[in-house]
């Protein structure tokens, strides 16, 4: 495995002209952050089938591909379950990320999701093989899988398919005592098998940047030349296998601010992770459903829900204690939302949100929840 600068652009949250469209990619502020991000010597960029409506692998033929010479930069894209029923539709499927990004190969090629409920499915299609016969065949040059599970099934993985050269987890420093995200034990379990791993929700999608006031006077006071998201980045930087860290910025202003201090990376000290541990505790104990706004759930729905974004408003609620307080804008943002999409109340409890959602969230439940609250 190469060695490489330790931010990666994760094109999942990239900037939109339409805040009600995923897919309304503003190219114009996207190729300017990708030639920032470039220009200080950044290589990595990340996306996948499902990233931004659909859109991601075409608009990073666009606004990368197209405009910069192919050794110039490493692009990593995936195989999710959701888009294959069978080996022979293996071919298919890739072949059409090749033509929407017009890469000509992938540098680092995922199997995504890999875990427990859809592991068979991996297995019984043959991917983990497949796989290696396109990295023969030159099309890929490392091979991997993406993994939300626990570190027992991490181990029995990689054990039973030591051919695997990297694992990207979730790791962040709220989630890395997690018992059900299990950051730590997975990382552990990574690096017992000689593994480099990426990270994936290093600011738990955009958890760690909107922290609560007494984490962000803690943070601040420490050093007030990073930003508050910077020290989630740096946590995970800060990890000795961590081979590059996937950041899904949405603006210009957040991708000078990850250029800034991640151009001559320094690993948090052990009084800066001290402070990481203290600020867990803080923002754990005012989360009341910890969605990372990945929007893997939003795809399926059949009743159009903004699922991660009415959890948001949810959140920001009980975190301020507003419900106490009367109407706020938080309940007309709401309401806003609700006229461009179903309501939380509107929840035919299908399941498919559930199957899919990374974080093993019960969504169904929490939507009821969202509608008890900004609904009656």
């Amino acid at each position: 495995m190469e060695n490489m600068k330790k931010l990666g652009f994760g094109l999942m949250r990239m900037p939109l002209t339409d805040p009600n469209n995923q897919a309304a990619v503003d190219e114009e502020q996207l190729k300017q952050m990708i030639d920032l991000f470039i220009s200080g010597g950044f290589t990595y960029f990340d996306t996948a089938l499902m990233y931004n409506g659909g859109a991601s692998e075409a608009v990073a033929k666009t606004c990368l591909v197209d405009r910069y010479p192919r050794d110039s930069f490493r692009l990593a894209t995936k195989l999710h379950a959701a888009f294959f029923r069978d080996r022979d539709d293996l071919d298919r499927v890739f072949e059409g990320q090749l033509q929407k990004t017009g890469a000509g190969y992938f540098d680092y090629y995922l199997l995504h999701g890999v875990e427990g409920m859809v592991l068979p499915k991996f297995e019984e299609c043959g991917c983990f093989e497949w796989l290696l016969e396109k990295k023969r065949q030159g099309l890929v040059r490392h091979a991997g899988f993406s993994f939300h599970d626990s570190a027992e099934l991490l181990d029995d993985i990689l054990t039973r398919h030591p051919e695997m050269e990297f694992v990207q987890l979730q790791i962040n420093y709220l989630d890395w005592e997690s018992e059900w995200i299990q950051s730590r034990k997975n990382y552990k379990t990574a690096v017992k098998h000689g593994k480099k791993v990426i990270v994936m929700e290093p600011v738990k999608g955009g958890t760690l940047a909107n922290v609560p006031e007494e984490v962000k006077t803690l943070l601040t006071a420490a050093r007030p030349d990073m930003s508050v998201p910077s020290w989630a980045i740096r946590f995970a930087a800060s990890l000795p296998e961590v081979m590059v860290v996937l950041s899904g910025m949405s603006n210009l202003a957040q991708m000078q601010d990850n250029v800034r201090y991640m151009t001559d990376f320094r690993p948090l000290t052990e009084e800066e992770t001290a402070l990481t541990r203290r600020a867990a505790a803080i923002i754990n104990g005012q989360t009341a459903i910890p969605c990372t706004g990945c929007s893997y759930c939003t795809g399926g729905c059949p009743m159009q829900i903004a699922i991660p974004q009415y959890f948001s408003l949810y959140n920001d609620v009980k975190r301020e204690n507003m419900e106490e307080k009367g109407w706020t804008a938080t309940f007309g943002t709401y309401t806003q939302l609700a006229s461009h999409f179903g309501k939380a109340g509107d929840c035919i409890a299908c399941g498919q949100c559930e199957e899919v959602c990374p974080q093993h969230l019960p969504v169904i439940d929490n939507l009821s929840l969202v509608a008890e609250l900004f609904e009656h």
